[in-house]
């Protein structure tokens, strides 16, 4: 893991195609127990190296009902974004994930993540990519419908703060797909194997 961990952090496939230098932001081990597969780090995160670093990992993690600890514990999550490096900037807030990420890193990725017991996938880009044709036409049907994705994926909408007005239109989200996750992700940080 340490070999892989090395190889993506520097990773250059996309220099030249990134408005900055390419600097890979992921966190994982062999032992985690939740993947969190979001969508690339924005410009805080970029900055710092430390994923989930800004205003929508704190929200993230009040979802899950983690403290900043067990959040960065490797044990507990693997963090490993549809791209790893920062994508830039567009008119209506940060470009998409850079497809070529998730291609070449993915498949060699998720094999090595044996011991996870739920990957939340974070964004329509994570649920289109994992869920394939069986995502629903939006992400919105896809969310209310996550006990479809149970006990493997867990779909999510972005924590951004940008979401604030979609959050407001669905009530249901805090209401009745919070606890869910929050109980889930209770249930497998306190039952982690000694190995």
């Amino acid at each position: 893991m340490k070999k892989l961990l090395s190889e993506i952090r520097t990773c250059e496939h996309c220099r030249g195609m990134l408005p900055h230098a390419p600097r890979p932001v992921l966190s994982m081990s062999s032992r985690s127990r939740i993947i969190i597969i979001g969508q690339a780090p924005g410009r805080k995160v970029h900055a710092s190296g430390i994923p989930w670093d800004d205003q929508s990992g704190r929200i993230l993690r009040g979802w899950l009902g983690v403290d900043s600890e067990s959040f960065y514990d490797v044990h507990n999550f693997a963090i490993v974004p549809m791209g790893f490096c920062y994508p830039g900037h567009g008119q209506h807030g940060d470009l998409p994930p850079r497809a070529e990420c998730a291609g070449k890193w993915h498949p060699v990725i998720m094999p090595r993540l044996k011991k996870a017991r739920l990957t939340l996938l974070v964004g329509w880009y994570a649920q289109k990519y994992y869920l394939g044709k069986h995502a629903a036409p939006t992400l919105t049907e896809t969310v209310i419908n996550f006990r479809k994705y149970l006990p493997d994926f867990f779909p999510l909408v972005h924590p951004s703060p940008r979401n604030g007005i979609w959050l407001r239109k669905n009530p249901w989200f805090e209401k009745d797909v919070i606890p869910v996750l929050r109980q889930n992700v209770k249930e497998i940080l306190k039952n982690q194997p000694e190995n």
